[in-house]
């Protein structure tokens, strides 16, 4: 069994907001000229495109991917060994983006991450995204069960 995890969009909300408004320009402009397709190539490259990280509990293997326009999805399979652990770390981003009148934009996007760390205890992936953390924990504690591996800390 396969889980995917979807966890940001790669250039933002402003970025995403942005590509999808160039994706729906370049549809119209379509009819009219052949230009149109290179705005349907921008918008759907910059609104579509996001992070995810799929998991398959029966082959104990994971995987972080960038889905390129939203359906390509690029990355590598890692086998979980028996000494990995995985872990909870705040995440705190915030994206920024400029107007013309140089006023900026700011949106928080504070939540939790479950990450996957080696035996070693460095970071290798972002699993998982919680929004509080009573639920990051219990998704940890379905993910520690599922993968057999034991929780850092």
């Amino acid at each position: 069994m396969k889980t995917t995890n979807y966890l940001d969009k790669s250039f933002g909300p402003v970025g995403s907001s942005a590509g999808i408004f160039l994706f729906a320009a370049g549809i119209f402009t379509t009819y009219i000229s052949f230009y149109g397709l290179l705005l349907i190539l921008i918008g759907g490259f910059l609104g579509f495109t996001s992070s995810c990280c799929t998991i398959d509990f029966e082959r104990k293997r994971i995987k972080f991917s960038d889905n390129l326009f939203g359906f390509i999805k690029t990355g590598k399979w890692i086998v979980i060994d028996p000494g990995m652990k995985l872990g909870i770390n705040e995440s705190n981003i915030q994206w920024r983006a400029y107007s013309r009148g140089n006023r900026s934009i700011e949106i928080d996007d504070n939540d939790f991450r479950l990450i996957l760390f080696d035996a070693e205890g460095y970071a290798i992936m972002p699993v998982q995204k919680a929004d509080t953390l009573e639920s990051a924990r219990a998704k940890l504690e379905i993910l520690i069960a599922k993968l057999q591996i034991k929780a850092i800390g």
